[in-house]
């Protein structure tokens, strides 16, 4: 069983809670893939700049300034900061991108009906699930940013949750894959501000009712889109739950 965990939220805003969940992450026994995000680090960078950050529905706009930003901290700064957290730990790592041996390949968002600017779509297809078995396979683990490339020299900001599934969804085709999704939060809440009401299980139906009722928004909703796209296309097991428990069994379980 291969485990695509993914890491976002506050919790690589938080250098404690990031090195926590790296030692963690490090325990796992098996095959191993990780993914990051790094968003809010990018925008604190981009403010200093004096580039507006802009969000439509959980997801960054990313026009010509925002795509260097976000490079230099997902594929540079928070990449090689968790990777050499790993090695400090005894795992072997190795930081990606997309680019990288073209490992991941997306395709460019159409303009309409929301313009998102430099902005990938990835397809289970894109995926080079052969490179990053055989990776596994001489003991390295994978590190992965949401910085992916079109196959005609542009770089592309995708969505950290969709890389990560479908990373997983690639895997799936070839071995059985596990998807965890963590963050600052215990799960799915039905009470954002309590953080005990977790939502054991979400289906498909359900998750309409959630989204209907405004329980699930923002960020939330991608992560969800994935999760239940994971499920769908051979993924064993999606589960969002809190980086603190990692190790254990909690959080939120996504089925059809």
């Amino acid at each position: 069983m291969v485990k695509v965990v993914k890491i976002g939220g506050n919790v690589i805003d938080n250098e404690q809670a990031l090195r926590a969940f790296v030692a963690d992450f490090a325990k796992i026994q098996g095959p191993k893939v990780l993914v990051h995000g790094g968003g809010k680090i990018a925008t604190r960078l981009s403010e200093k700049l004096g580039i507006t950050t802009t969000m439509i529905e959980g997801r960054r706009v990313t026009d010509r300034q925002t795509i260097d930003v976000v490079t230099m901290v997902y594929a540079g700064l928070v990449s090689k900061h968790i990777v050499a957290l790993l090695q400090s730990e005894g795992c072997n790592a190795i930081g990606l991108s997309g680019a990288d041996a073209s490992v991941i390949r997306a395709v460019r968002r159409a303009a309409m009906p929301i313009d998102f600017g430099f902005v990938g779509d990835i397809s289970t297809s894109g995926v080079d699930a052969e490179f990053i078995l055989s990776l596994i396979e001489r003991g390295i683990v994978p590190v992965f940013c949401s910085i992916m490339h079109d196959g005609e020299g542009e770089l592309l900001n995708c969505n950290a949750d969709t890389v990560a599934s479908s990373v997983a969804m690639a895997l799936a085709e070839k071995v059985d894959t596990e998807l965890i999704f963590c963050f600052e939060k215990r799960g799915v809440l039905t009470d954002i501000d309590n953080p005990n009401s977790v939502i054991g299980t979400i289906r498909s139906d359900s998750y309409k009712k959630l989204l209907s009722e405004g329980v699930v928004n923002k960020g939330m909703i991608p992560k969800i889109d994935n999760a239940l796209k994971a499920v769908s296309e051979g993924v064993k097991s999606v589960t969002i739950k809190h980086s603190e428990e990692l190790l254990v069994e909690s959080g939120t379980k996504i089925v059809l």
